[in-house]
């Protein structure tokens, strides 16, 4: 109807310990970016029209952020521990 496809990632049936999953980590990052505005931590609307407005508007303000950024994205990396000097 939307021409999406789904894809369903499943554990491989032998496997022992951790191992990533492809794509999986795209989705789970995608709902964290997501559950850090406070409204949509919890599922407050009963209406799934209104939950699915509170995600764009969501979804949008990252947009305007990672636009209005100014200069390419970087990640960072661990930050060197301060010392003080005496």
């Amino acid at each position: 109807m939307l021409g999406r496809e789904l894809d369903i990632v499943r554990k491989d049936p032998g496997q022992c310990g951790f191992q990533v999953q492809p794509k999986r980590w795209a989705i789970e990052r995608t709902f964290s970016w997501l559950t850090a505005h406070g409204r949509l931590a919890r599922d407050y609307e009963t209406s799934p029209a209104r939950s699915e407005t509170m995600i764009r508007w969501a979804m949008t303000g990252l947009m305007v952020r990672r636009l209005t950024r100014g200069r390419p994205a970087t990640r960072q990396g661990p930050r060197p521990l301060a010392r003080k000097v005496s």
